[in-house]
C-alpha cells in the first residue's frame, strides 16, 4: 500500500513538473511582452502599447471597464502614458503560470514620483492574462489596483 502510494505520488510530480516545464518558455515570452507594453507606455510609445493589446482586450480598472484596445486607446492611453512617464514604478513581486496558449502574469509594484502636482505613492496589483496568437503574445486581459501609502 505505501509503495504504491509512493509511486503515485512520484508519478504525479513527474506530471507536475514536466507541466511546469513546458509552460516555463510560455510564461517567459508572456512576461517579456506584458514588460514591453508597460516600457511603451512609459516611452510614450501609443503604436508599441497598442501592437501588444488583442483588439477584443478587456482592462478593468477602479470599478471600470474598457472592452477593446480602441476603446483603450480612446480613453485612458494618453493617461496611463503621461502617468508613467512621470512616476517610478519598482517590480515587488511576479508570479505567472500558464495552461494551454494562456499565460497569467501576476505582479506587484511599489510606484512614487510627482504626478500633476501630486506626489504619488501607491502599491499596485496587476492581472495579466495573454494568449499566443499568430503575431506573438497578446495581452487579452487587463486588471489593475492601486491604493495609496505612505511616503
Amino acid at each position: 500500500m505505501i509503495r504504491a502510494l509512493r509511486a503515485t505520488l512520484a508519478l504525479g510530480a513527474l506530471v507536475v513538473g514536466a507541466a511546469v516545464a513546458e509552460s516555463a518558455p510560455a510564461t517567459a515570452e508572456a512576461e517579456v511582452a506584458i514588460d514591453a507594453f508597460h516600457a511603451a507606455l512609459a516611452a510614450g510609445d501609443r503604436d508599441g502599447a497598442l501592437a501588444r493589446l488583442d483588439p477584443a482586450v478587456v482592462i478593468f480598472e477602479a470599478g471600470g471597464a474598457e472592452l477593446s484596445r480602441d476603446e483603450y486607446a480612446s480613453h485612458h492611453l494618453a493617461g496611463d502614458m503621461e502617468f508613467l512617464a512621470a512616476t517610478t514604478t519598482e517590480r515587488v513581486d511576479r508570479r505567472s503560470g500558464a495552461s494551454g496558449e494562456l499565460v497569467w502574469v501576476l505582479t506587484r509594484s511599489n510606484t512614487t514620483g510627482t504626478f500633476r502636482g501630486e506626489d504619488v505613492s501607491s502599491r499596485g496589483t496587476e492581472t495579466a492574462l495573454l494568449a499566443r496568437s499568430a503575431n506573438g503574445w497578446r495581452i487579452v486581459h487587463l486588471h489593475w489596483s492601486s491604493r495609496a501609502t505612505k511616503r
